[in-house]
C-alpha cells in the first residue's frame, strides 16, 4: 500500500482518554486507539506518540489551589507518564513492541529520553511513546509534541482530537462554524485559531513541519490520514 508518511508523531490529548466519564481512563478508548495505531503500524509506518495528562491533572489556578505553576506542571508531567503506561499496555496487548521514554528520569518504569535511542527504536519498528512532556515546567505537551517531532525528523504531526478538523469557530458552541480543508500557519495566527499553543505552533512553522488536525475517535481515520486521504485540516 502507498502511504504518504513514513514516520509520524501522533499527538493525543489526555482528555480524549476519559470517554464518557469526568476523570481517569476509559479502557474501551485505549483499546480502540491501540487498534487504530496497530493498523497504521502494520502498513510499515513508524509511529511516535505524545500524550497529554489533562484527564488526570490539569494545571489549575494558583490562587484557587495554592499550587504554584511550576509545581503543578511537574504534576501534569507525571500524569502524562501514567497515560503513556496505560497506552503502552493496550498496544502491547495487540502484539506491538513499544518503548516508553520519559523526559524525567524514572528508570523503573521508562527509559530516559535520548534522541538517538528514540530514532533507533523507530527504525526497529517499535512504537515510541514520549512521556513527561519536555521535562520542563511552563511548556505544554503540544510543545513537547512539536519538539519531539522535529528531533526525530517526523514527516508530520497528526493531532487527534474530538472534532474533525479546524473550524472558523468552535463547532461544539457555534453550529454555523465552517471547516477548513487546508490553511497556512500564517492564517491560523492572523485568525487566532487555537490549533496549538503559540510555542508549539511557532516551532512547527519555523521548521516547516505540517500539522493535520483530525477526529481520532472515528474508526479508520488515522489510517486514512496516513494514506493521504482528505481527512481533517492540513496546516502547512
Amino acid at each position: 500500500m502507498q502511504h504518504k508518511f513514513k514516520r509520524i508523531l501522533l499527538k493525543l490529548s489526555g482528555e480524549s482518554l476519559i470517554g464518557d466519564s469526568n476523570f481517569g481512563l476509559d479502557p474501551d478508548i485505549l483499546t480502540n486507539y491501540a487498534n487504530e495505531i496497530k493498523a497504521v503500524h502494520n502498513e510499515g509506518v513508524e509511529v511516535a506518540i505524545v500524550i497529554g495528562g489533562g484527564n488526570i491533572y490539569r494545571g489549575m489556578n494558583e490562587s484557587e489551589t495554592g499550587i504554584e505553576r511550576a509545581h503543578g506542571d511537574y504534576m501534569g508531567m507525571l500524569a502524562t507518564v501514567i497515560n503513556g503506561m496505560a497506552l503502552q499496555a493496550s498496544l502491547e496487548k495487540t502484539g506491538l513492541y513499544t518503548r516508553l521514554l520519559s523526559a524525567i528520569k524514572m528508570e523503573q518504569i521508562a527509559e530516559p529520553y535520548i534522541r538517538r535511542r528514540a530514532m533507533r527504536h523507530l527504525e526497529k519498528k517499535r512504537i515510541v511513546i514520549f512521556g513527561a512532556g519536555t521535562g520542563n515546567p511552563y511548556f505544554t505537551t503540544d510543545t513537547a509534541g512539536s519538539l519531539r517531532a522535529i528531533e526525530i525528523k517526523a514527516d508530520v504531526i497528526l493531532k487527534g482530537t474530538r472534532v474533525d478538523g479546524i473550524y472558523t469557530a468552535d463547532p461544539e458552541k457555534n453550529p454555523s462554524a465552517t471547516k477548513y480543508d487546508n490553511i497556512s500557519f500564517r492564517e491560523c495566527i492572523d485568525k487566532d485559531l487555537k490549533v496549538m499553543d503559540m510555542t508549539a505552533f511557532t516551532l512547527c512553522m519555523e521548521n516547516k513541519l505540517p500539522i493535520i488536525v483530525f477526529d481520532m475517535n472515528k474508526p479508520g481515520n488515522l489510517l486514512r490520514v496516513v494514506k493521504g486521504e482528505k481527512v481533517g485540516t492540513l496546516v502547512s
